[in-house]
């Protein structure tokens, strides 16, 4: 059952401790890749992404647990996040390095500079360096200065080292080349929430302002341009926002649902908060009714991208980021509504990952799962997307919830 123990030993004895092994001493930051069995990789390259989501969940970890392992474990990562990842000529961070931390691709994901804001305020917040946030509120301006679109709002996905434009704006080879992406946004806007919070706990109330300002219109955008009218997040838009595909993802639906709450929040503005709570509450009764699977108890879809293709077909793969964000989704909608089916579903889906996605041998999560609840021994257990961010978080904020 879904409890405040469980939630606690499965980050404390389960996800933590496999991360904390992927410490690289000799060129600083994390190891880049881990295979099915935990096998580390120790020349693979080092993506931006994984380095600031690791960095967010010591940070995050460390407010909780006031473990100084885990602050040994931000710190790392807080390093070879400036180190070698910043952009010290044109601002900004690289998506990726080699394992010494030589830069490999320069371009700049405006994806991969929320996750780095998102990272450094959680570390600020946790252990009040200021540096930290002097650091997120440079990449807010490069946000700002660079990915958003000041005639239709919201943010572009990509361009080059120094700031000029860009032919392929991909994230992966799973995406659209599309100029913006509820993926980008979504993600934004979480940055935009937590570099609220920690300009706040400053007490500067000018840049708090600011980004209070930039985090309400950002969700704004999202309410009326990305939500469509059946409560699914359209992904793909070309500059004026009109959509270019028609598949669903459930596992972003469920957790936009909680994150554009947490927002709402920030920002302060209590009819939009109101508006916010209704669609947060629906959405997760849309795939309370459409995405879980009865028989295993958790969602249906197969993680980035997939839930229903174009053709609206359904795709039965599982990955571990969805079942994650659900149970926060699913717990937020029954703390918003009272309604108990939500605490259920969580619960179920908690269940199910404790029997076929933790990994009671080698640690950490299994990465993807095919409809027979079989593990694909071919997915790594640590890489480039595969990270600690979605079910560590799923922990905390359970934790932090649950009286």
């Amino acid at each position: 059952m879904l409890t405040k123990q469980e939630v606690e030993k499965m980050a404390r004895e389960n996800i933590l401790p496999f991360w904390q092994n992927m410490t690289d001493t000799q060129h600083g930051g994390f190891f880049g890749e881990a295979d099915f069995y935990g096998k580390i990789n120790k020349t693979a390259d080092k993506g931006g992404i994984l380095n600031s989501r690791i960095l967010w969940t010591f940070s995050a970890a460390y407010r909780l647990f006031n473990d100084e392992s885990y602050k040994t474990c931000a710190k790392q990562a807080r390093d070879f996040l400036e180190s070698a990842f910043f952009d010290k000529e044109h601002g900004g961070v690289y998506w990726l390095v080699d394992n010494a931390g030589k830069p490999l691709q320069t371009r700049k994901q405006f994806y991969n500079i929320a996750f780095a804001v998102y990272a450094l305020s959680e570390h600020y917040l946790a252990f009040d360096d200021k540096s930290s946030l002097e650091l997120a509120l440079s990449l807010f301006d490069s946000l700002e200065n660079h990915g958003f679109d000041p005639k239709d709002g919201g943010f572009i996905e990509a361009k080059v080292r120094e700031w000029n434009s860009i032919d392929d704006y991909r994230l992966s080879g799973k995406d659209l080349n599309s100029p913006k992406s509820m993926n980008t946004n979504l993600h934004v806007l979480e940055a935009y929430t937590t570099l609220t919070h920690a300009c706040h706990h400053a007490e500067n109330n000018v840049n708090y302002e600011r980004v209070r300002k930039a985090l309400e219109g950002l969700l704004r955008i999202t309410m009326d341009k990305i939500v469509n009218c059946k409560w699914h997040f359209k992904l793909f838009f070309d500059m004026e926002w009109n959509s270019l595909s028609k598949e669903v993802s459930w596992g972003h639906d469920i957790e936009g649902s909680w994150l554009m709450y947490e927002a709402a929040l920030a920002v302060g503005n209590i009819k939009l908060l109101e508006e916010v709570k209704h669609a947060a509450i629906v959405i997760a009764d849309v795939i309370h009714s459409a995405a879980l699977d009865k028989k295993n108890g958790d969602l249906k879809n197969g993680g980035l991208l997939s839930g229903l293709t174009e053709e609206g077909q359904l795709l039965t793969k599982k990955e571990w980021w969805p079942q994650a964000e659900a149970i926060v989704g699913f717990y937020n909608a029954f703390e918003l509504s009272g309604d108990i089916k939500y605490f259920d579903a969580a619960s179920d889906i908690w269940e199910y990952i404790k029997n076929y996605f933790k990994d009671n041998e080698n640690g950490e999560w299994h990465n993807e799962l095919d409809s027979e609840n079989k593990a694909d021994t071919k997915m790594p257990k640590a890489g480039f997307w595969k990270c600690p961010y979605h079910n560590a978080r799923a922990c905390f904020e359970i934790f932090k919830r649950m009286k």
